[in-house]
């Protein structure tokens, strides 16, 4: 099943099957979203719950007991409950269950909620811990956005000037090798190659937008206020760009596999929520 909202400027559309907005279109029909071609990624904008990233070994730890968990979590690939709708906004739930507790021994919900308002897509993460014990996580966005241009057409504006220094991936793990993408100002030229060791993770950042210029000219902006890291990613010659504000990130490879020791790991106490939520506007 599909959910649309909209409003005067703007059309998204978002499946049931993980929550994942897939279209979002301006009022002149011009989409912003990635189409999922297989050929690249079959994806378009997956929420990253419970983790970040990759585990070493794709396991982890808990009270001395082994978990497995695929890249990026599970959230992704499952159906999630719309529980709530209006014309321009849309909440949806998934709820721990028998399946997720042989993967992920906690109980949660978690809930996206979907609003457009004049020509943005707000799009945030609400976790609950249900269960009876401290419950550690970490969520993630995941959006691609379209290029119909040449890539080449295409660069970065971060918010601030800043040093950008970003960690490699080593094994899709976190190195302790850094870089520092090379900048005029804040503007970063997009071309293939910044990307030939997978995706760029940015621990930390003083900006809290980045706005894809086409052509020079604003063409769409993704604000993280909340959110402390940040990782940039593409295939090669595929016409997208992820911008993905992230809670946490991959494992290190001395990581004790220990999930409440992992470096960006969220803690969450009974009963209590956490909210989170970043932004797609449209320039």
């Amino acid at each position: 099943m599909n959910t649309t909202i909209s409003n005067s400027k703007l059309k998204a559309s978002i499946k049931n099957f993980g929550a994942e907005l897939f279209s979002l279109k301006d009022n002149q029909n011009k989409e912003y979203i990635w189409g999922g071609n297989p050929d690249f990624w079959g994806k378009h904008s997956p929420v990253l719950f419970p983790i970040v990233g990759t585990l070493k070994n794709n396991t982890f730890t808990i009270d001395n007991t082994e978990y497995q968990l695929p890249r990026h979590g599970f959230a992704r690939d499952m159906e999630f409950q719309l529980i709530e709708k209006t014309g321009n906004s849309a909440v949806f739930s998934l709820e721990s269950n028998a399946e997720t507790l042989k993967k992920y021994p906690f109980e949660f919900e978690l809930q996206l909620i979907y609003t457009l308002e004049d020509t943005t897509l707000n799009i945030e993460y609400v976790v609950i811990n249900k269960g009876d014990t401290k419950m550690p996580f970490s969520i993630g966005a995941h959006p691609a956005i379209a290029l119909p241009e040449n890539f080449e057409n295409y660069a970065f504006k971060f918010e601030k000037e800043e040093p950008l220094k970003y960690n490699l991936l080593e094994n899709d793990l976190i190195s302790n090798k850094t870089e520092t993408l090379k900048t005029t100002g804040n503007i970063v030229p997009l071309h293939y190659k910044l990307f030939e060791n997978d995706a760029l993770v940015f621990k930390t950042l003083e900006s809290n937008s980045l706005t894809i210029l086409e052509n020079s000219k604003p063409y769409v902006q993704v604000e993280f206020e909340d959110f402390p890291s940040l990782g940039i990613w593409t295939k090669n010659m595929a016409p997208f760009v992820c911008i993905e504000p992230w809670f946490g990130y991959s494992d290190t490879a001395d990581n004790s596999g220990n999930l409440f020791e992992k470096e960006g790991i969220l803690t969450l106490e009974i009963d209590q929520s956490f909210h989170s939520k970043f932004s797609i506007k449209i320039l």
